[in-house]
């Protein structure tokens, strides 16, 4: 858990930072989470219930909030259901299957033709409460080329992550 001891300290040097994190921190802290999990930074995301609760947006990757705000009663998007039913979930066929993909198509310096192939989703939770959800994918053009399949470990790995998420959220939003 050495990666998650540098998460750890990452967000102690947050404290000081202005809030909302600049786009810098953010950064810093995808990097962070992506070296636990051995990918890129642009497969690593963060989103947050936001007030009154109806809706998720994203707080990483950052090009994604102004895309838009994810209805929690989309019942095709996989962070909307796994807020709603508190559930994680892996799905390392995410490509073929049927899923919001608006955000997709926004170019994060990948080639167009490479899409998330592979996804692991959980809810971050503070205290009994949802607050955010945080997924972890596998890019390529095939789901051979997008790496190894997640596994139940993985999840295992992103759920003990969930109280570092949940700070890192109260983190970016107090101010």
């Amino acid at each position: 858990m050495k990666a998650a001891t540098n998460l750890e300290q990452l967000l102690e040097e947050l404290k000081t930072e202005p809030k909302p994190l600049p786009a810098e921190s953010l950064e810093r802290v995808a990097q962070a989470i992506a070296a636990i999990f051995r990918v890129q930074t642009d497969e690593v995301a963060i989103l947050e219930l936001l007030p009154p609760g109806k809706l998720l947006g994203f707080v990483l990757p950052e090009k994604f909030r102004a895309v838009g705000k994810i209805p929690l009663n989309s019942t095709t998007a996989l962070a909307a259901r796994t807020a709603r039913e508190r559930r994680s979930d892996i799905t390392n066929n995410f490509a073929s299957t049927r899923h919001a993909s608006v955000f997709e198509g926004v170019p994060l310096g990948r080639r167009q033709s490479e899409s998330i192939q592979k996804i692991m989703s959980v809810p971050i939770v503070h205290g009994e409460q949802v607050i955010g959800v945080a997924q972890i994918s596998r890019k390529g053009t095939s789901p051979n080329d997008a790496g190894p399949d997640f596994c139940p470990s993985d999840v295992t790995e992103l759920q003990g992550l969930s109280s570092l998420l949940s700070r890192f959220l109260a983190l970016h939003r107090s101010g």
